[in-house]
């Protein structure tokens, strides 16, 4: 494969594309799916052969197009239109009045203009709803690998990562660190053998940002680890995912072999000198292996436990050797920065939180799904432009950013910016993209229970203050929950979730407490309301308590 030959493979497609009037997208991610997708796709197939239109209409399966909550979904291109809770029966009206009779159905009809579609900006999700995942000639097609291409034949390694450094790109797992940065670290360390490695094991409660990702466009993914195999010197890669998803397994499987027929994954890729292959590792889905040292034990067969750093993994990671680590939405970004340039994307978001981030909205709010946000945009444009606000009747009382290892932001901070600054000072995380919203028919306390109950069970055993702290902290919830505890009590709680933040060994056990931490610094009188006062000590042969003094 040349450059000649990806442009044009990239014009036939374009080309073959052109010969449709139409295309029905019908979203064939696993939520969709789970709704009955396929039979659409089938009642489609079947409409449109009745109405001999076969020819001159293609049926496509696409990503995630957002509206989860309303699914399953179908958009006609070229025109854009919209439908929701599209069942069979919907689906034939869409072949006979919306393509017959040019008649929109009208009660099924999503208005694009609502602020859940305007208020959105889609880079990591460009392509869901606009190419079938499963065909590689669809992503070339849509500039698919040509940023792999003027990597490999135009820039040298250092200038990709400084390309990648000067876009102001953060890792989108949690931390935030500076992708370049880290980049240029694997680049300089010395070694004949380096790895590049994607962490795809999404865990926490509610997220669904990376397996929407890899399920509707996972050649962006394989293309981002190329560009960062080129970067760092590296010749082999590893998608870690977890077996949950098993529709974005089989994606990224098919995936892989397309790109190797093609020669854009293998050896002398656009006839250069650099080689890189890439394969998967099946997680079995332990929240502990989203951390990157206890991930790389897995991959290498072993007990998926974190380990103490330094070293880190860039100078010593996968076998010993220098290994980069980033998760699917990183190196999803990777692409359009080289395509459109640094400048571009360090334009997006705020000076010190670059880009967009992905949003996976749930809870108790009216439009639920998947969202793309500018970083620096409010909560409050979120919850209430976006996601519509609370379900009629209640009020909103907080939002949970960041999963199990993330904080609840009151109403009183709902136009906190979100970004990885702004949302630490209110006591949370960005964290991976997990948004639950909260509203007055949420107890606090019962969620702060939720989320420690799922770390003390995720937690790997290693180190004690996670997993003996983690357990103390549930059983103190608990008897608060159950009105058993005292006022004395929950000092004590303050006093072991610091000690668990403080002391354990990796960032299950350091974050865990925060969902507990955050809720009573916001709603400490929902904890007192459940205390009692301790009982007082009455020496034997007195009729009254001592005085105290």
């Amino acid at each position: 494969m040349t450059v000649e030959d990806l442009q044009e493979l990239a014009e036939q497609e374009q080309q073959r594309q052109e010969k449709f009037t139409n295309r029905l997208m019908y979203c064939a991610a696993a939520g969709c799916v789970s709704c009955g997708s396929i039979n659409v796709r089938d009642m489609l197939k079947k409409a449109l052969a009745e109405k001999n239109l076969a020819a001159t209409v293609e049926v496509v399966g696409t990503g995630c197009m957002g509206l989860c909550g309303e699914g399953p979904l179908v958009k006609v291109l070229p025109e854009g239109t919209l439908y929701q809770r599209v069942d069979e029966t919907v689906a034939r009206k869409i072949v006979e009045e919306h393509l017959v009779t040019k008649t929109p159905v009208k009660d099924n009809e999503i208005d694009t203009s609502h602020p859940f579609f305007a208020e959105q900006m889609k880079i990591v999700l460009e392509n869901c709803g606009r190419i079938d995942a499963e065909k590689i000639e669809e992503y070339i097609a849509v500039e698919g690998y040509a940023a792999l291409a003027r990597v490999v034949t135009e820039m040298q390694p250092a200038e990709v990562v400084e390309e990648v450094r000067k876009s102001g790109l953060r890792g989108r797992g949690g931390a935030g660190y500076s992708t370049g940065l880290k980049w240029g670290i694997v680049r300089k360390v010395q070694s004949d053998t380096k790895y590049v490695v994607c962490n795809a094991d999404e865990g926490d409660p509610g997220a669904f940002m990376d397996r929407s990702v890899l399920e509707g466009d996972p050649h962006r993914i394989l293309e981002g680890m190329a560009i960062a195999g080129y970067a760092v010197g590296a010749q082999q890669g590893y998608i870690y995912v977890r077996a949950e998803y098993p529709l974005a397994i089989e994606r990224l499987r098919l995936a892989i072999k397309q790109a190797e027929r093609l020669g854009l994954l293998g050896n002398r890729i656009f006839d250069s000198q650099f080689n890189f292959r890439i394969d998967l590792r099946i997680g079995a889905g332990a929240f502990v292996c989203g951390e990157e040292t206890a991930l790389i034990r897995s991959i290498e067969g072993r007990r998926g436990r974190p380990r103490p750093r330094p070293p880190y993994p860039s100078e010593k990671g996968l076998w010993g050797m220098p290994t980069l680590l980033n998760n699917v939405e990183t190196y999803a970004n990777i692409a359009p920065i080289i395509r459109k340039g640094s400048t571009w994307f360090a334009a997006i978001g705020t000076p010190k939180s670059t880009g967009t981030k992905v949003f996976a909205l749930a809870g108790k709010i009216r439009n639920t799904g998947l969202i793309e946000v500018p970083m620096g945009i409010s909560l409050r444009k979120i919850v209430f432009d976006i996601g519509g606000g609370t379900p009629e009747g209640t009020e909103f009382k907080a939002a949970q950013t960041g999963g199990p290892s993330g904080g609840c932001i009151p109403a009183a901070h709902l136009d906190v910016p979100v970004d990885y600054e702004s949302l630490s000072s209110v006591g949370s995380i960005m964290g991976s993209g997990g948004m639950i919203v909260m509203d007055s028919t949420s107890n606090m306390v019962d969620v702060a229970k939720y989320f420690m109950d799922f770390c003390k069970d995720e937690s790997c055993g290693k180190c004690i203050p996670c997993r003996v702290g983690t357990v103390h902290i549930h059983g103190l919830l608990e008897r608060i929950a159950q009105g058993k505890a005292t006022t004395n009590d929950l000092p004590l709680l303050e006093e072991l979730c610091m000690m668990v933040k403080e002391t354990s060994l990796c960032g299950l056990g350091q974050s865990a407490p925060n969902p507990v931490l955050s809720t009573l610094r916001f709603f400490r009188n929902e904890y007192e309301e459940l205390l009692q006062e301790p009982a007082t000590f009455v020496p034997s042969g007195t009729d009254t308590p001592p005085t105290t003094h």
